[in-house]
């Protein structure tokens, strides 16, 4: 027979460790989940409000027409505008360029707005996106927050390079 305070004791013992395990998976499972979130590009709030850079409509028979075919809007920030305007090519750390884009349904000789088909953001942050010329870069389907990039060296930013001299940023502001 197991005495009284030999079983409290291996009771007592068992609920340290478990509680120990615990509370280490609770911080492993915190600090990985405030790493991945940091990265991530925030969605633009309200950016609609922001100033209208330009626009601009990639048709069939465009070399990108694939991915990128429709109407294209492009919107910056307070931060961006101010280095855009000034003919500027480094940009401040929260700057913010979205790329807004659209279906282009053709009728009666007309192009249109159609659907959107995805929300694409630029956010400098020379610290946190150093990989990627310091610029994060993500997209959301549609009108949803779904995140699509993958990755984002391979589905961006090796594009961008041929920018390099303009920040890897491929808009400018129209005099």
């Amino acid at each position: 027979m197991t005495p009284v305070c030999l079983t409290i004791g291996r009771f007592t013992m068992f609920r340290k460790i478990f509680f120990a395990v615990a509370l280490l998976s609770a911080l492993v499972f915190l600090a990985t989940s405030a790493k991945d979130n940091s990265s991530k590009v925030p969605y633009p709030e309200n950016y609609r409000a922001w100033t209208h850079i330009k626009s601009l409509i990639l048709l069939p028979g465009h070399p990108l027409y694939n991915d990128f075919g429709g109407i294209h809007h492009v919107y910056a920030n307070e931060k961006a505008l101010k280095t855009l305007r000034s003919g500027g090519n480094v940009f401040p750390d929260g700057s913010v360029l979205v790329f807004d884009l659209m279906e282009a349904p053709q009728k009666d000789n007309a192009i249109s707005e159609g659907q959107r088909k995805v929300l694409a953001v630029m956010w400098k942050d020379s610290k946190k996106y150093q990989t990627t010329g310091g610029w994060g870069f993500e997209a959301f389907r549609g009108d949803t927050r779904e995140r699509i990039v993958k990755d984002p060296v391979k589905e961006c930013y090796n594009c961008h390079t041929g920018q390099k001299h303009h920040d890897f940023v491929f808009s400018q502001y129209r005099k």
